[in-house]
């Protein structure tokens, strides 16, 4: 190995502060490496931050590589193996900054993709913990820090090796071949003939302002990322999430598949036209529609499924195929007409003819909405190059040129074929129909040019921009051109839909969104063919062409591409109202609010062309939606939904904050020393049956031990922990601490918990069983949360079961293994806790033999058994509760709350309160009457009598023996010795202390 680290390069005082050194790697070429070293001088890849005027950021190049730079500046792909200015991990170079080396690398897109992206391998930075304590080890190695990482990137770069295009033909020819189709040479005139050339404007003008938006909104969001397979399902999905991509991505995939049918009729009706004309039909015309549809669908399958390489070679010569054929029609409009013209209609341009096509004729019951579902897919194709930005050069660029573009030719061509109208809407074809001097007409325009076509009034005419849809072929200079120019449009578009519809399908299929649908998403051959998904939508477009009617087909493909023009528009709206820092597209032309306005004139127009349709299309969206968010795939695409939701939590947050409390809005907000949730499940059930739905539940855990262990294990385990609160459907948050001392965490979760007015207002703990064993420092520890907790002005309930709460060793058992670091020792009659007073309610079960006297599997299973009794329904029984002072009603309200949930409804509250011998019934009545103003049920109410007569000698005894090893008993000690004890144990309770509780303590 070969390095250019020479002392006068980092010595060098005119270097500037950063900079980087490409050293070369390359063991297997040694000789070469070292003649590049004698032959050149030392080469950086430098940064300047220094004050030059011209030259703000300068690098410099080895010789011959600022042409790659560029390059890769541009594309920001390796089109040379030999060189990448920004991977620092190749074989050949790595970088040395300050004359070190490191493992940092620099900026790259591999390291911000998300984990299982189609676009590559996710590689992993190295963490601090890789660079403080394996630094040297890997550099003595000569390791690289991605490791096999880097292999598995490079396998994938050298697997790209697709073609890439430009914006004109990977975009423009895309979208205009979809976007010219079969309407423009055999509905177009119809369309004129039944709403007239102005209304024909306005429906041409009415979709392109509802594609040209929905262009604005694709544009933004192809350029917020690189859109793979699945088109209109990708765009939603990936910016509203699986709930609407994955309803409307099977909308989107039947559109396509239905749309196959619609362009393939297209197709059979000019054959049929063609057979018609020379008397060679086979059944009748709609039959052979059928028949020769039925035909090309099997064909174009066939095509499908053996290979589209030739596709992207062929869409060149198919647009000039349709653009002649345009310019054709053109030319025979000015050409001077024939007799045989004229007697189908056709004058040349004549102001009378434009004058009485101007105005609208609907017939047929056909209104200007009917007429405008029948043309809107005329308008669709606008996403062709959206669908294949992946393989653009530059999709940032191309996506919006070349849609925007596509749809602004389009729209000018279709307004002059509709204006360019040189034939009257009925005409009999019969050269004799011509006046004769002292004929009278019915006035019409064809009457002024010589022609009596008024019988069409009463019978059906052959020809006219009403009767015949091959007018573009009558009016052209050479009518096998726009023949051509008809298979060409209906072929391509036909093929283009039968090609997307799978390859959408497969994408949603490949998401898993949908369980069922597993079986599509297998691809065969190198390209990853959906010929499963090639079968479905054959199978589908048949069954749609032996309607064999164009003017059925079309109206249902519009309903389902605006559902999908509706999402995208309202995709781009979402995710810019949801201000996610993460939206910055490269496209600046777009409005939010514009792109609400398409996609409510988008849901508009689905009601208006056919409002049962509409709602049919959003009946079936709405129950894919209500399916896909009841099942919740595993999937997490960053959407913008997710975005709203946190601007939303933020929003209620902060207006949360200018409510004052108030009596009635009072909840427990808890904060449950739990551990592990799943340590302590009892402790968190019962937690949990009084916050849910109704408040603030935080399961905390505090490490304690060495900092880097504790901190590793912390960050490790909070998403294992949450997610195990989600999957057992606990609503609840995980919080975690590392400190010097279990109290020390605690304190740190008292005073940072929470947000705003969300912030526990009550800590809850368990019993300590073994405080009478435990060492000293533990108990007062435990007693010292206590008063932190009120310190901290909140109140504090501690529950106790007999078998207690810790069921570590059962999950040892079971193969789940917990340090023991994550196990503070506490095993926890549930007492409620308000400052200076303290008041419980008792929760009673039957007694269990200690585990002395058991086996330890026996123990086990009991102490299961009672981690798991909280989640069962209660039995009927009765909730103690000793309302000894007033402390607003928080002793009450929480076993209320319990009463009010399902398992707990059969438990009645018996309440205990402190009251004179001669006034227990009085004292009742008062009870009472306070319960029943809080609109509280209770079974019973006792009167303590005895609660203010001294406590007997017995009860004295066993006091004076409880709190005997907690006593300091300075007054049999020397001065000095007190004090000193005093310093070493200021919990113990001193003499002084004790007599001035001594009247409290006797009562």
């Amino acid at each position: 190995m070969s390095m250019n680290n020479a002392p006068n390069v980092f010595l060098d005082p005119n270097a500037n502060r950063f900079q980087v050194n490409i050293i070369n790697e390359d063991h297997d070429n040694t000789e070469t490496a070292q003649e590049d070293v004698g032959s050149d001088p030392p080469h950086y890849e430098e940064t300047s931050f220094t004050d030059e005027t011209h030259n703000r950021l300068r690098i410099s190049y080895r010789p011959g590589k600022r042409e790659l730079y560029d390059n890769f500046r541009q594309n920001g792909e390796k089109t040379e193996a030999s060189l990448h200015p920004y991977d620092t991990h190749s074989k050949m170079y790595y970088l040395q900054t300050f004359g070190h080396n490191t493992m940092d690398p620099v900026p790259k897109i591999d390291y911000y993709r998300n984990t299982g992206s189609v676009s590559g391998n996710k590689l992993n930075r190295p963490s601090l913990l890789e660079i403080h304590e394996q630094l040297a080890k890997r550099v003595a190695n000569g390791e690289s820090s991605a490791g096999d990482e880097t292999a598995a990137s490079k396998e994938e770069e050298n697997k790209t090796g697709f073609v890439k295009f430009g914006w004109v033909k990977g975009v423009l020819v895309r979208c205009m071949l979809n976007i010219w189709g079969v309407m423009l040479f055999i509905r177009l005139s119809w369309i004129v003939g039944q709403a007239g050339i102005g209304l024909g404007v306005i429906i041409i003008l009415l979709a392109t302002m509802v594609t040209s938006i929905t262009g604005l909104s694709t544009s933004a969001i192809a350029t917020n990322g690189f859109v793979r397979g699945g088109g209109a399902y990708y765009l939603i999905s990936r910016s509203l999430g699986p709930e609407f991509g994955g309803s409307i991505g099977l909308i989107f995939a039947f559109a396509n598949a239905v749309a196959v049918a619609m362009y393939v009729v297209g197709f059979a009706e000019t054959v049929v036209e063609l057979l018609k004309e020379s008397d060679t039909l086979m059944v009748d015309e709609s039959n052979d529609i059928r028949i020769i549809g039925t035909i090309t669908v099997v064909c174009l399958l066939g095509i499908s499924v053996a290979g589209m390489e030739w596709e992207a070679k062929a869409q060149v010569i198919l647009l000039i195929v349709l653009l002649v054929a345009i310019v054709n029609f053109f030319i025979g409009t000015v050409i001077p007409t024939n007799t045989e013209k004229k007697a189908r209609g056709f004058f040349n341009y004549q102001a009378s003819i434009f004058a009485e096509n101007f105005g609208p004729d609907f017939r047929s019951g056909e209104g200007f909405f009917s007429v405008f579902a029948i043309f809107f897919p005329a308008a669709t194709g606008i996403l062709a190059g959206a669908n294949i930005s992946g393989d653009l050069k530059d999709p940032q660029s191309a996506i919006p040129q070349g849609t925007m573009l596509a749809i602004l030719i389009t729209t000018i061509a279709y307004i002059a074929v509709a204006i360019s109208s040189c034939v009257v809407r009925d005409a009999t074809g019969n050269v004799n129909d011509t006046i004769v001097p002292g004929m009278s007409c019915n006035g019409s325009s064809a009457c002024g040019l010589g022609y009596d076509f008024s019988r069409c009034a009463s019978q059906p005419c052959d020809y006219g921009l009403m009767n015949n849809f091959q007018v573009m072929s009558m009016v052209s200079g050479f009518g096998p051109l726009i023949t051509a120019g008809i298979f060409s449009a209906t072929l391509s578009s036909a093929l283009a839909s039968l090609v997307s519809a799978p390859k959408v399908f497969q994408a949603l299929c490949k998401d898993n969104v949908y369980k069922g649908l597993e079986f599509f998403a297998k691809g065969y051959g190198k390209n990853n063919e959906p010929i499963r998904g090639y079968v479905l939508t054959f199978a589908i477009a048949m069954a749609f062409i032996l309607i064999a009617e164009l003017n059925t087909i079309a109206p249902i493909i519009s309903n389902f591409f605006l559902a999908s023009y509706a999402l995208i528009n309202f995709s781009c709206f979402h995710a810019s109202y949801a201000k996610s820092p993460g939206w910055r597209p490269a496209f600046r032309y777009y409005n939010m609010w514009v792109s609400l306005f398409g996609a409510l004139l988008c849901c508009g127009v689905m009601f208006v062309i056919n409002w049962w349709a509409a709602l049919i299309t959003y009946a079936i969206e709405l129950f894919l939606y209500i399916y896909v968010t009841y099942k919740k795939p595993e999937v997490n695409w960053g959407s913008s939904t997710q975005a709203l939701y946190f601007v939303n939590a933020l929003d209620s947050a902060l207006a949360l904050t200018t409510v004052e409390d108030h009596v009635k809005n009072f909840r427990p907000q808890c904060l449950a020393l739990t551990g592990a949730p799943m340590v302590r499940p009892a402790l968190l059930d019962i937690t949990h049956a009084f916050t849910k739905n109704n408040g603030l539940c935080i399961c905390c855990e505090v490490y304690t031990g060495p900092r880097k262990l504790c901190v590793k294990e912390m960050n490790s385990g909070m998403e294992k922990k949450q997610a195990w609160l989600t999957k057992n459907k606990r609503k609840a948050f995980y919080a975690a601490v590392a400190a010097d001392s279990f109290r020390d965490g605690v304190k740190s979760l008292l005073q940072a918990s929470g947000l705003g007015r969300m912030k526990p207002n009550t800590l809850v703990i368990g019993f300590k069983k073994d405080w009478r064993s435990a060492p000293a420092t533990q108990v007062e520890n435990y007693v010292g949360i206590i008063h932190d907790a009120f310190d901290f002005e909140l109140g504090v309930i501690i529950i106790r079961i007999s078998q207690g709460f810790d069921i570590s060793q059962v999950l040892q058992v079971q193969g789940m293994c917990f340090p023991s670091i994550w196990l503070p020792k506490a095993t926890y009659c549930l007492t409620y806790q308000t400052s200076f007073h303290i008041f419980f309610f008792l929760i009673t079960e039957s007694t269990i033999n200690t585990i002395q006297s058991m086996h330890v599997g026996e123990f086990n299973q009991r102490l299961l058994e009672a981690s798991t009794q909280f989640k069962k329904k209660q039995g009927k029984g009765t909730i103690d509760i000793w309302w000894l002072f007033d402390d607003g009603g928080l002793t009450i309200l929480i076993p209320y709350i319990l009463t009010i949930r399902k398992k707990w409804k059969n438990c009645k509250l018996r309440i205990f309160t402190g009251g004179k011998v001669n006034r227990i019934e009085e004292e009742k009545l008062v009870m009472a009457s306070l319960l029943s103003k809080f609109r509280i049920k209770f079974a019973d109410i006792n009167i303590i009598c005895d609660i203010n007569i001294k406590p007997n000698k017995e009860s004295w005894k066993f006091f004076e023996e409880m709190i005997e090893p907690y006593r300091l008993h300075e007054s049999c000690k020397d001065m000095p010795t007190a004090e000193k004890l005093k310093r070493e144990t200021p919990w113990k309770i001193t003499d002084a202390e004790l007599e001035a509780f001594k009247e409290k303590s006797c009562i």
